[in-house]
């Protein structure tokens, strides 16, 4: 007998807040986290988006409580922790871009453990969204996520997986270790192109996806930021370019983030691949017209009207 579906989409990770430099010496307050910005860029889509993780019982902890209230996002899975704070980082930006410096260690949501998990909430999703990040920033966090994953395909549940290479957390043969084996698990994976190279130690596309291919993976999405993004699909065996959306960046924090929750709320709300990531482009272009994570992720309204004048060019 088939389990009903609470959710679209269950997301697991590590929330974290944001000091984005604006000007020097300024720095604008936010919300960030891998997972945590593809849970609000998901729900901006439309989705109904549950999201898991660890909180401080702080003041912070509070601010994340109240902005996942406001975008609909269901925190029956958060935890609060009385004993570790809520993880925070700051972003600069010069002429090589933008650049990260976390304050993380020992954070609430480093001390998960599968305790965390509610069964029937994954029971109960389409999707299951889950990244490296949360894999590398402690052992008991990998094995919640190995351990959501193993419930995920046990019901069912399609799992994508976002694989967000940081070498400031682990070495590169950890990360590749770690990282191979759960692509094999996975049915959407979401690799951006620089990270995909190193873990693979390939270059061009094509070799990238037979390494995917190889592994297991069954949808495959390559992130080229704007450049756009190649996808492949087991079913049909050929890779295919999207083109992304010509904006004027301003910030890029975050967008990888966007395009893979807009793209799993778009598969969950019935699109197939291909129109999956022509969407999911347009919103992450127009999230790096604005400052910080999550701020500017765009709403469905807004996507749907630049998808459509792009498909009128």
């Amino acid at each position: 007998m088939s389990i009903p579906k609470k959710h679209d989409i269950v997301a697991l990770g590590e929330p974290m807040i944001e000091f984005n430099q604006t000007a020097p010496l300024l720095y604008r307050q936010g919300f960030g986290g891998d997972t945590a910005n593809f849970s609000v860029a998901a729900a901006r889509q439309g989705a109904n988006v549950a999201y898991c993780t660890r909180l401080g019982n702080d003041h912070f902890g509070n601010m994340f409580m109240a902005l996942w209230s406001e975008e609909g996002i269901d925190c029956s899975g958060v935890q609060r922790a009385d004993d570790a704070p809520t993880g925070a980082y700051f972003v600069t930006h010069d002429g090589d871009g933008h650049h990260f410096d976390y304050l993380r260690a020992g954070s609430a949501a480093s001390r998960m453990t599968p305790a965390l998990l509610d069964t029937a909430m994954l029971q109960q999703a389409r999707y299951l969204h889950v990244s490296g990040i949360s894999q590398a920033i402690s052992a008991t966090a990998c094995e919640t996520v190995q351990a959501a994953i193993a419930m995920a395909r046990a019901h069912d549940v399609i799992v994508s997986y976002d694989p967000n290479l940081r070498l400031r957390l682990w070495s590169l043969s950890q990360a590749r270790q770690t990282i191979e084996a759960t692509m094999a698990l996975c049915d959407v994976f979401l690799p951006g192109l620089d990270e995909a190279q190193s873990l693979c130690g390939k270059q061009d596309v094509a070799a990238i996806i037979d390494w995917c291919a190889a592994l297991g993976v069954r949808q495959v999405v390559l992130k080229c930021g704007a450049q756009g993004a190649w996808v492949w699909q087991q079913a049909s065996g050929a890779a295919q370019h999207v083109s992304a959306l010509k904006v004027d960046a301003i910030d890029a924090t975050g967008a990888g983030d966007c395009f893979d929750g807009a793209l799993v709320a778009r598969l969950a709300l019935g699109d197939d691949l291909l129109d999956a990531v022509r969407y999911a482009n347009v919103a992450a272009a127009l999230s790096t017209t604005g400052y910080g994570a999550v701020a500017p992720i765009p709403r469905q309204e807004e996507v749907l009207m630049r998808v459509i004048k792009k498909l009128m060019v």
